[in-house]
């Protein structure tokens, strides 16, 4: 045996000799020996504290009554911190067994110094995450963007380990490390950009209390309508209603405009804003049969009688000439129907009469009058809201025609093309 490992040191020492290795077998016999107990220590390290770490950490946790150990085990931070142990060991023993061996002792504890800082960044991110999942359990940070300042820590942790591996790698302090990323502080801008650039409006977005996770908010621009679900450093992510999910740049929130619904969520009621087009040559004043025949509305009886006394006294103190229905004060069909409209309203179930109840006629156009209904439905659910806007248009355009008014269509093209 001894004869074959001296062979294999012999075939095997042109490839050796300019890393300081020696022909002595011994030595290199001794060496691995060394090395395959150090191993063997380290995985013994590593059970005994896998099963402190892991197992009776998961019996503990279970036994407590809050979630954060719950989540530092589904995240894994004590199976990573049962890793962590035994390479400290090695990384303590191996300048004790390589002690004759510069070269190796040198590569080896680099690698595994490397190593360490590795995992330790990978536990810190593990108690990062866990931290993130326990506070959007709270009621009170549910709705903040706890991923992008996470994130934001990460990449300083991150920052500092490459650092430190850099450091680690070619034996340059730390200090002068530091100078030279300065130095090339523009072209790291460049590539973290976005990065930055997200960090800013994630700032910006936290104070001014801009978008929190569940808002509703509509932004043209990305084709985004739904509900914010995740809010990170680079991306906002918001499910729409059709159950897609659009991803927008977190610096867009505040670079560009977008429509937050949260006001509306919060408020006493949800707006209803539709008008109607009422074709103007079908406007006209009204007479005496007319207002007989309209006296048969109940919501507007009460509002004829009175609105004809005062009208007739006006006229009578005048002198108007009646024969002529333009001459003094008169009724017209719109009119009547706006003041139809407005009781409708008022009675409507659906609406909260604390807010306003408006029926305006808005400027003219080539298609006709617009009569616009601006009201709040007090149920702000979107289904609910719906039924009760359609609910008010359709009594509203099934009672346009007892006012002889019409509404403006666009004519229909009739016969076949040719």
């Amino acid at each position: 045996m001894h004869k074959l490992l001296e062979k294999i040191f012999n075939f095997l020492y042109p490839v050796f000799r300019d890393w300081g290795m020696s022909r002595n077998v011994a030595s290199y016999t001794s060496l691995f020996f060394n090395i395959a107990i150090l191993i063997a220590l380290a995985y013994v390290i590593y059970y005994v504290a896998k099963f402190i770490l892991v197992t009776l950490t998961a019996v503990f946790a279970q036994r407590t009554k809050t979630k954060f150990d719950d989540y530092l085990i589904q995240n894994k931070t004590t199976r990573y911190t049962a890793y962590l142990i035994p390479f400290f060991f090695i990384y303590k023993a191996v300048p004790v067994i390589l002690d004759k061996y510069e070269y190796w002792e040198s590569m080896f504890g680099k690698i595994v110094g490397i190593y360490i800082v590795l995992l330790g960044l990978w536990i810190v991110r593990t108690v990062f995450n866990s931290l993130r999942d326990y506070l959007k359990q709270k009621p009170e940070y549910s709705d903040k963007p706890i991923d992008s300042f996470v994130q934001v820590i990460m990449i300083v942790l991150w920052i500092f380990g490459v650092a430190m591996i850099i450091s680690t790698l070619f034996g340059i302090k730390k200090g002068e490390l530091l100078t030279i990323l300065g130095t090339l502080s523009a072209i790291i801008i460049l590539i973290f950009r976005d990065t930055i650039l997200g960090f800013v409006s994630s700032v910006q977005v936290a104070i001014n209390d801009m978008v929190r996770i569940g808002d509703w908010i509509t932004m043209d621009k990305f084709g985004a309508d739904g509900d914010v679900i995740e809010i990170n450093l680079t991306t906002v992510k918001v499910r729409n209603f059709d159950n897609t999910i659009t991803t927008i740049p977190t610096y867009a929130l505040s670079s560009d405009s977008f429509q937050n619904w949260r006001g509306m969520q919060k408020s006493d009621g949800r707006r209803i804003k539709r008008h109607i087009l009422i074709k103007s040559s079908t406007i006209r004043f009204l007479n005496d049969e007319d207002l007989h025949q309209l006296r048969k509305v109940q919501l507007i009886t009460s509002y004829i009688d009175s609105r004809q006394a005062e009208i007739d006294k006006y006229n009578d103190l005048r002198g108007i000439d009646k024969t002529l229905s333009l001459n003094g004060r008169n009724m017209t069909n719109l009119g009547l129907f706006r003041k139809y409209i407005m009781q409708y309203l008022h009675d409507h179930p659906g609406l909260n009469k604390n807010m306003h109840i408006m029926c305006r006629q808005l400027q003219s156009t080539a298609h006709g009058v617009p009569l616009e209904i601006y009201v709040f439905s007090s149920d702000k659910r979107w289904a609910n809201y719906e039924y009760i806007m359609a609910d008010i248009f359709d009594h509203v355009m099934a009672s346009v025609q007892y006012f002889d008014l019409e509404i403006f269509e666009l004519p229909s093209k009739i016969g076949k093309l040719e």
